[in-house]
């Protein structure tokens, strides 16, 4: 049976764990192309690198580009052109974050979450685009957060990339509109991944509450659901977002948020 994306070349930003791993592994076992990007053990990494050949009897590729500097960035989006002729599927997944009240947030903190949960999204749909047009075929993805919906306190620079990152998206979709090309978020509510079990010190910190405290009266105390999103449900929608049955769902903020944002 043939794959749906066999042909496709995907790139996704922030994958060498977590969501962004998901993203990968499922866009993979459709048989596209990946290029994976990030940080971690090499080995490891190297170790997914091949189990997503293994699924997509295509390529994968990695990437340790630094997506806070621009020209890391064009670095990478240069060697994927060469080595698939360009993205057809940008999934914008990279962030980081840090928990403090305004008034003592770090300075440079808040420049390094700008710069990679935002600033990179831009550099890298900007370098996509041109090619995407002339395929007349895209899919660009934004990992965004049920922050880019509704805000929550200690959390400044990325509630406002979040919120940031919702505003260009919407942008792109309608400059793209006429070219086969669609963009989109989704936005998770808390998924249990290495970046929010990261926050628990901070957050204990900055509430003077203990790590029980944090799990379920903060992090779990806006999701009606009362679960945590998996990673794999994240990756599915995602997946739905890159087929031709979502060829009009352009400028959308799909919310997998166990209900946060509909209070």
């Amino acid at each position: 049976m043939s794959k749906s994306l066999s042909g496709k070349t995907a790139l996704i930003t922030g994958s060498t764990s977590g969501i962004g791993l998901a993203y990968a592994r499922a866009l993979a076992g459709e048989g596209a192309n990946v290029v994976i990007n990030g940080f971690g053990d090499a080995d490891a990494i190297e170790k997914e690198r091949h189990g997503l050949e293994a699924l997509s009897g295509a390529k994968a590729l990695y990437s340790g580009h630094d997506l806070t500097r621009v020209d890391q960035i064009e670095a990478m989006m240069k060697d994927a052109a060469e080595a698939f002729g360009g993205v057809d599927i940008l999934i914008n997944n990279a962030g980081t974050q840090h928990v403090a009240p305004v008034e003592e947030f770090p300075v440079d903190k808040w420049d390094l979450i700008i710069a990679l949960n935002l600033n990179s999204a831009f550099h890298t749909t900007r370098l996509a685009i041109p090619t995407m047009k002339s395929k007349k075929w895209g899919r660009i993805i934004q990992t965004a957060s049920a922050h880019s919906l509704t805000a929550s306190p200690y959390k400044s620079a990325y509630v406002t990339a979040k919120h940031g990152l919702a505003g260009f998206t919407k942008t792109v979709a309608l400059e793209t509109a006429t070219f086969g090309i669609t963009a989109n978020c989704i936005s998770p509510g808390y998924v249990w991944t290495p970046l929010v079990e990261n926050q628990i010190p901070d957050t204990m910190k900055a509430r003077n509450m203990t790590r029980e405290q944090v799990m379920n009266d903060v992090l779990l105390a806006g999701q009606p659901t009362k679960q945590f999103v998996t990673v794999d449900q994240v990756a599915a929608m995602a997946l739905f977002l890159c087929s031709d049955a979502a060829a009009n769902i352009t400028g959308a903020n799909m919310s997998i948020d166990g209900g946060w944002t509909a209070q």
